[in-house]
């Protein structure tokens, strides 16, 4: 069965050109832990899109949230770049391939960039704060009340979280160790501090201080 056919929680997954290549290159390119992660990310931010009584793209979101963590794998690890930026750039290319329209692109590009920056998306379009509110939803519950518990948990039928939050965990230090200057200043620095030995989160007050300025 052709999973982008489904409804899940009466939520539709685009059936477009676009929304299958999507689905198709991120589930060859990424782990089952990393696709399932995914698929739920767009329905529960598509959910929280209802609940909001929000108006969006749903193909914009689907792609967003597919695209998210594609940044993680190892073919990014040497990059020198936030994963959350590598998987923009990756979305970006994707998009502009297939001759979307550039407002799209900036909305999935930004969507992604900025999806572990808390307290900025929910003020931006749509498919921004919806990738973010289906990413806070899987990783942190934030809003968990806010959808009925008959929709999470077709959802998790559907896409299953067997010791999610060890494995995300586990995928999150296997991305971002080989890259520790990116977490400076993002909540990814937490990650490391609690699984890698020896790392030194950067301090945001002494890099004032010891800047070359006099004052």
């Amino acid at each position: 069965m052709n999973s982008t056919r489904n409804t899940v929680a009466g939520i539709p997954v685009p059936d477009t050109k676009l929304a299958r290549e999507a689905e198709e290159l991120v589930r060859d390119t990424t782990s089952e832990l990393i696709y399932h992660h995914s698929r739920r990310v767009f329905f529960f931010g598509a959910l929280q899109g209802r609940h909001r009584d929000l108006s969006y793209d749903p193909e914009l979101l689907y792609v967003g949230s597919l695209f998210h963590d594609l940044g993680l794998g190892a073919r990014f690890h040497d990059s020198g770049r936030r994963f959350e930026v590598d998987s923009a750039d990756e979305a970006r290319r994707f998009l502009e391939a297939r001759q979307v329209p550039s407002d799209s692109v900036r909305r999935v590009w930004t969507a992604i960039a900025l999806h572990t920056t808390p307290g900025v998306p929910a003020f931006m379009e749509p498919e921004i704060a919806l990738v973010t509110a289906g990413v806070e939803y899987d990783v942190l519950g934030i809003g968990y009340d806010d959808l009925a518990p008959a929709d999470r948990a077709e959802v998790v039928s559907l896409h299953p979280r067997p010791d999610f939050k060890r494995r995300i965990l586990a995928a999150f230090t296997d991305g971002v160790a080989p890259k520790p200057e990116t977490t400076f200043g993002n909540v990814k620095a937490d990650v490391l501090a609690h699984y890698v030995p020896g790392f030194e989160r950067g301090d945001f007050v002494r890099t004032i201080l010891d800047s070359p300025w006099d004052q």
